[in-house]
């Protein structure tokens, strides 16, 4: 793209608002390196691991895992459908793993495998532009390398490393083919932003003109996915997306930081800074995430939380974290590409003393509006419900609007069926993010209310356009409690249809519908579950590893069923291991219908049967 060209595009990125003029000559008078890291920081890091055995064994992960790179063939471009994006997140770890290893050791061997190892990428054809996730994270782990290595790279080195970045990283972002991510306001916006701010930095003196406008257009555009965690800080996309997104949105807010000496404001958009919470609750006591959404199960060691923890001055933001660090599966450290985060945020601070979070429940409203809520933090053992309502129609959505998950005595017991993996789907011909009524989306199992913790009438889909909100009825030892009004989802069904999730006396869980019907119809009251089902009479057993649950309906004249998860279609992922159980109520039109059922611990059975007589 020529020079008139570029000008043109950014006729109308420059007149978005930024808040604040950029003073870019900060960026002139600032050496490198530039970005996370400044010079000489290094050394109070290293000094923090003598009095800091867990920060130590996070420092120890990184370089363990760098000495493994040292003996890995170089990066080669190899897509995997569409995607380049492992070999651009395998670089980024490499890189950023590597630099962050000469900086703490000055052991040249890490200097002279990242420099090899930044040849390679620089010359690759392109970074793949039409996947831009993939542009976005290869040239933010090459502009680091470059950046932090730069006075230690050869003059040819670094004169191949800066024009790949600005060929193959920020003039295919000028493109309007490919940089859709300017103008959505999702997990791709801050991702790809991030990227082209890093890199732009990094070669700021290379071409003024293009780094400028760049800087400029990442500050306007990220502020559209930032307003997505208002009001109070959920995330629409689900915990497996806020863990990345969320990550790279910090990182451009702190290379803003540190080269301007503020965020322009960024970090004051609503919820933004209350988004921590979000994350640290969606973590039951099984250890498992509410994985709503395309969202998996797995929780691991995130160094965003250090960030937030030290911007609000709430360390208790580090409980579940601190944990992770003595634990290396969860730790995830040669997987973890942006470890190194953990510890250039953590600003030295001790682990030690980090007690449990006060609140024991939490509901976030917006998009996605969740529920989170538990008996207590230090038990293992504990009672964890989160709880959803929203809309099919969000990115990432499935069709589980009124689902829910529970666990107890460290097990999850109604469960998520949770994401697919999208190339196994694509590799079929599915077009699997259509967000219509009709969308091929809604052909993949177990993105179907079918599936979910929810209600199903007359075999239908849930209603995409439809949106259910949620709020908190009660936060106290008696019952803590939240509801959503799922009406809009089934607006063929029910002329009012209202679901209650919660926690009573600390005990067991209660789910709860009211029903008013506008057709007959047969609806199906669902639960997936990875236990055991036993139906004894009205009661069902779920048991699993030594532990039982049972499950009561309480209101309604029901038998107990379960179903197979066999999924129909041939590119629909398996669940195995896995039940439906739930029941069936025929219903006439206009008719009003109430129950709840229960989930109750055996250990806590006496006690449910004797303050409901049974």
């Amino acid at each position: 793209m020529n020079k008139i060209l570029i000008l043109i595009f950014f006729l109308g990125i420059n007149n978005l608002v930024v808040g604040q003029d950029v003073d870019f000559e900060k960026v002139r008078k600032l050496s490198h390196p530039r970005l996370l890291l400044l010079k000489n920081e290094e050394k109070n890091i290293v000094k923090s691991f003598k009095s800091d055995l867990q920060l130590l064994m996070v420092n120890k992960n990184i370089i363990d895992a760098s000495d493994k790179i040292l003996d890995l063939p170089s990066l080669q471009y190899k897509k995997v459908g569409r995607r380049l994006l492992a070999t651009s997140r395998e670089a980024l770890r490499r890189i950023y793993f590597l630099s962050y290893a000469w900086r703490t050791t000055k052991d040249r061997k890490y200097l002279e495998r990242a420099e090899s190892e930044l040849l390679a990428i620089s010359d690759f054809q392109d970074w793949n532009p039409s996947h831009f996730l993939d542009v976005a994270e290869m040239t933010l782990g090459v502009s680091i390398g470059y950046d932090w290595l730069y006075y230690n790279l050869s003059d040819n080195s670094r004169k191949i490393i800066a024009t790949a970045i600005l060929e193959k990283g920020l003039k295919p972002s000028l493109n309007s083919q490919y940089n859709g991510f300017l103008t959505s306001s999702n997990n791709w916006n801050q991702v790809c932003n991030a990227g082209m701010l890093f890199g732009a930095i990094a070669i700021y003196e290379n071409d003024a003109e293009i780094t400028e406008s760049i800087i400029k257009r990442a500050i306007s555009s990220v502020k559209l996915p930032m307003k997505e965690y208002g009001p109070d800080g959920a995330y629409p996309e689900g915990y497996g997306y806020w863990s990345y997104g969320t990550s790279f949105n910090v990182m451009l807010i702190d290379a803003l930081e540190k080269i301007f000496g503020h965020d322009f404001e960024l970090s004051n958009e609503p919820g933004f800074l209350r988004t921590a919470e979000y994350y640290m609750h969606m973590v039951g006591s099984s250890t498992q995430n509410f994985n709503y959404s395309d969202s998996g199960i797995a929780v691991g060691l995130d160094a965003t939380v250090f960030w937030f923890a030290n911007k609000t001055g709430d360390r208790s933001l580090l409980y579940a974290e601190r944990d992770k660090m003595t634990d290396s599966r969860r730790m995830r450290g040669e997987g973890n590409r942006l470890l190194p985060n953990l510890i250039i945020w953590n600003k030295n601070k001790p682990l030690n003393n980090i007690v449990a979070p006060e609140k024991n429940m939490w509901v976030g409203h917006g998009k996605t509006p969740v529920a989170l809520m538990r008996n207590k933090w230090a038990d293992a053992n504990a009672i964890f419900v989160g709880f959803k309502g929203g809309s099919a129609s969000t990115s990432h959505a499935h069709m589980d609007i009124g689902s829910f998950v529970v666990d107890a005595d460290g097990l999850r017991w109604a469960m998520d069926p949770g994401m697919q993996d999208y190339e196994s789907l694509e590799s079929k011909g599915m077009s699997i993010f259509g967000r219509a009524q009709n969308a091929q989306r809604w052909k993949v199992f177990r993105m179907t209310n079918y599936v979910h913790n929810t209600l199903t009438v007359n075999g239908q889909l849930q209603n995409v356009k439809g949106f259910a909100p949620l709020e908190l009825v009660s936060n106290n030892k008696e019952k803590k409690m939240a509801v959503t009004n799922l009406t809009e989802i089934y607006p063929d069904n029910f002329s009012s249809a209202i679901r209650f999730a919660g926690i009573v006396e600390d005990k067991y869980v209660e789910i709860k519908d009211s029903l008013q019907t506008k057709s007959a119809g047969r609806i199906r009251w669902n639960m997936l579950t990875q236990a055991k089902v036993n139906i004894i009479g009205d009661e069902v057993l779920l048991s699993q590893k030594g532990k039982d649950m049972v499950m009561v309906v309480k209101g309604a004249d029901v038998k107990w069923k379960t179903w197979s998860t066999q999924p129909p279609q041939s590119y629909d992922a398996p669940m195995p291991g896995t039940t439906f159980v739930g029941f069936e109520i025929i219903a006439s039109e206009n008719t009003d219908i109430s129950y709840s059922v229960y989930l109750i611990p055996a250990s806590n059975l006496p006690f449910f049967r004797a303050k409901n007589k049974l």
